[in-house]
């Protein structure tokens, strides 16, 4: 989530305290601009890709492990499209803010909203992961299509409604006032929500797992593919995040972004390197999977003969 937006205080506290206090210039200019730009010109069609192609495979295979990894790229999709497309370049760099308080703080909702989704639609594959390698007789019983489609849509749903208390989400880029007490409980719910109770969990599950493929003395080629994606989507999160999440924590003890430029650019760094996540799953399939791989040519192909 891109707190680049969003505002909790009127106009006239904003306003009485950017007449008070100097704001922390934007270091990086126009970089960030460019930057998103990229990121969804790439991002967005390749999660697209990646939406038909695994669908393809879902139907085909009828594997839990398809259904999460495409409900995960469309919960990328709704970030970048929501917090990169909407949030960013639209109210940011385009509108300049001149737009209704009430939508700002609605379109925050969402962006929390699908920020949630995408990560706790990986924690739900790690842990049906975990079954399908250290249970497998159990995972074979409860494991079906209908119910994994009731967890993804269940994930969804919470995720709409944890985001609705970031409505209220102050804005570190324009607020000089120190963070109020609600303030200080949205941004550690946020801390752990989308990062300290996740890593907690990849790191307890992964380590059963790797654990459990130690001790097999054939695993099988699908399986070990399958859980090589897991493991590299769960790490990748894992580095990608923990900048964002650190220099947040800074913020709310240590300095303002508004009046340091040097936490102002590592936030901003930060940021663009977390939001980097939603556009790298597409090759790291490739790079992994051979089965992947076939039906992106036969999907392009099938195109191209449109």
């Amino acid at each position: 989530m891109i707190e680049e937006h969003n505002s909790t205080f009127p106009d006239y506290w904003q306003e009485l305290g950017e007449s008070r206090f100097e704001r922390s210039p934007c270091v990086l200019g126009v970089v960030p601009i460019i930057y998103y730009s990229v990121l969804l010109c790439l991002g967005l069609p390749v999660n697209i890709l990646n939406v038909i192609v695994l669908s393809r495979l879902a139907i085909k295979t009828q594997k839990s492990s398809y259904c999460y990894l495409l409900a995960l790229s469309a919960s990328d999709i709704l970030t970048q499209f929501f917090i990169i497309f909407v949030g960013f370049i639209l109210e940011t760099a385009i509108l300049h803010r001149k737009i209704p308080a009430s939508m700002v703080h609605t379109v925050s909702v969402l962006e929390f909203a699908a920020n949630h989704a995408s990560i706790w639609i990986t924690v739900s594959m790690t842990i049906d992961r975990y079954y399908a390698l250290c249970h497998p007789l159990k995972y074979r019983m409860v494991s079906y299509p209908e119910r994994t489609h009731k967890i993804i849509a269940t994930v969804f749903i919470t995720s709409l409604v944890t985001g609705v208390p970031f409505y209220w989400w102050s804005d570190l880029w324009r607020v000089n006032n120190p963070p109020t007490v609600f303030d200080q409980v949205l941004i550690w719910t946020h801390c752990f929500i989308i990062y300290f109770v996740p890593c907690t969990v990849f790191l307890i599950v992964n380590s059963m797992i790797i654990y459990k493929l130690k001790k097999k003395k054939a695993p099988t080629t699908r399986s070990g593919k399958t859980t090589a994606i897991l493991l590299a989507v769960t790490t990748i999160f894992v580095i990608l995040w923990a900048p964002r999440t650190i220099v947040i924590i800074y913020h709310l003890y240590v300095s303002s972004v508004n009046k340091n430029w040097k936490v102002h650019l590592m936030l901003d760094l930060a940021n663009m390197l977390a939001l980097m996540s939603t556009a790298v799953n597409f090759f790291l399939y490739c790079f992994v999977s051979k089965q992947f791989r076939t039906t992106v040519k036969e999907v392009i192909q099938s195109f191209r003969k449109q």
